[in-house]
């Protein structure tokens, strides 16, 4: 994580604990405003432990393509699959 994702990190941060502010304000010591504030609590002691020790990066690895062949695939093995979910059984399979 650079340094600018971290002071976004921050930013946004304070910007929570500026809207939880308000909702206090608004519904005074309710139990749902509290757990939002241990919430940020914890949040801000999750951000400063990253921050001081962050963890190892994860090396990215280009996606596999899986090839998907043009060639026509062996009908057997989708008969009755149009009727999957829909409530019909045993019923001919339409062309």
């Amino acid at each position: 994580m650079t340094r600018s994702d971290i002071a976004e990190l921050r930013y946004a941060v304070n910007q929570l604990r500026q809207s939880i502010g308000a909702l206090r304000t608004h519904y005074g010591d309710a139990n749902t405003v509290r757990r939002l504030e241990n919430d940020l609590d914890r949040l801000v002691i999750d951000a400063d432990e990253f921050e001081q020790s962050p963890p190892p990066e994860v090396s990215r690895r280009p996606q596999e393509t899986i090839y998907v062949p043009d060639s026509k695939s062996d009908e057997a093995a989708w008969m009755g699959a149009q009727d999957e979910g829909l409530g019909f059984h045993s019923r001919p399979r339409t062309k």
